[in-house]
């Protein structure tokens, strides 16, 4: 089992060890991840300069771009095979509801995905370390399931994980996404040249975080894991539109 391992938070960061070593175990383990943080990159590529990929002392390949770049540079040239699966994360943050639009660590695991090849993405409910390694093996343990029993096609499973010791966790769910409110206002401050400046509010609550929802899950103490697809045509609205032209036509 070859396993492609990448985040958005950077190759130093200690959800990303963390689950590179969980899964050695289960076959050969080979990561690739940006030199600096990109979270909330969501599925961009770096096209207007060329990338650069260079080797860590701990053997982490990392590459001075998007998470998205990582996992298409491993697909399409670093890597002289294809891996099996693809695997993003620990996330230091959840992915959850609308998060999944923004998140870096979705979009590598669904450039994987993109490819044909199996994919995960894993992200910490909480911002915080201490029970990242708890998590670890929970991802560890989701895709070993896989691992030892193989679905029949390629997918893209959005894993979120209780930051709470590993016996606290309940199990899995598998659920739907929740929604969020709208995020809160940007802030409005000054830099030290007088011009004003913004930064991007937080995050809303959840709006929707009823039961089979990721968020109810999670604050339930389960991994919630939601199964993403990329086509976003909105099938339902497809005769009304085709109606709308036609009389714009007539």
């Amino acid at each position: 089992m070859r396993i492609l391992v990448s985040n958005d938070d950077g190759y130093l960061a200690a959800g990303l060890a963390a689950l590179a070593d969980a899964l050695r175990p289960l076959g050969e383990v080979t990561v690739v991840a940006p030199e600096q943080n990109h979270s909330g990159a969501s599925n961009s590529l770096t096209l207007s300069r060329p990338l650069t990929v260079h080797r860590a002392s701990n053997g982490f390949y990392f590459i001075n771009g998007t998470p998205t770049d990582c996992v298409h540079v491993a697909l399409t040239g670093l890597l002289d095979q294809r891996p099996d699966i693809v695997v993003s994360g620990i996330n230091n943050g959840q992915n959850m509801g609308d998060d999944t639009i923004y998140s870096g660590t979705v979009a590598a695991a669904m450039e994987g995905y993109l490819f044909g090849v199996p994919s995960f993405a894993f992200s910490l409910v909480e911002h915080g370390q201490a029970f990242v390694h708890d998590a670890a093996h929970w991802a560890a343990h989701i895709v070993r399931r896989y691992v030892e029993a193989p679905l029949s096609a390629p997918f893209l499973l959005n894993v979120n994980l209780p930051n709470v010791p590993r016996d606290a966790v309940k199990g899995v769910q598998v659920t739907r996404l929740g929604k969020r409110h709208h995020a809160e206002p940007v802030v409005r401050a000054e830099n030290p040249r007088g011009e004003t400046i913004y930064w991007v509010g937080a995050a809303g609550g959840a709006k929707d975080a009823g039961p089979g929802t990721d968020f109810h899950a999670t604050a339930n103490n389960y991994v919630s894991v939601t199964p993403l697809q990329i086509d976003l045509t909105h099938v339902e609205l497809l005769p009304a539109v085709t109606r709308w032209l036609q009389d714009q036509d007539q």
